[in-house]
């Protein structure tokens, strides 16, 4: 019989310093945690301006949460602005 190694594929690799995977990993997180944040954002502005709609919430905590959503994506923004032109 022939015996035949099959190759093995590792995915990502290996996440040891110096590697691409390893440079990559910090921006991915950064992706994830921006994604989160805005998606929490998002959803508590909408849930606020229909509470207000409503009259059960106050105006406050929908200006609030519009302030932080449109704060969060223009960081967010200059962030994938500044990681491309680098």
């Amino acid at each position: 019989m022939d015996e035949r190694k099959a190759s093995v594929d590792d995915g990502l690799g290996e996440l040891e310093p110096g590697t691409r995977q390893r440079a990559q990993l910090r921006s991915r997180v950064a992706d994830i945690a921006w994604t989160a944040l805005c998606v929490v954002l998002a959803l508590w502005a909408v849930w606020s301006a229909v509470g207000v709609a409503r009259g059960s919430t106050a105006w406050a905590y929908s200006v609030v949460a519009w302030l932080l959503l449109a704060t969060a994506l223009t960081l967010r923004t200059l962030a994938v602005r500044r990681r491309t032109s680098l």
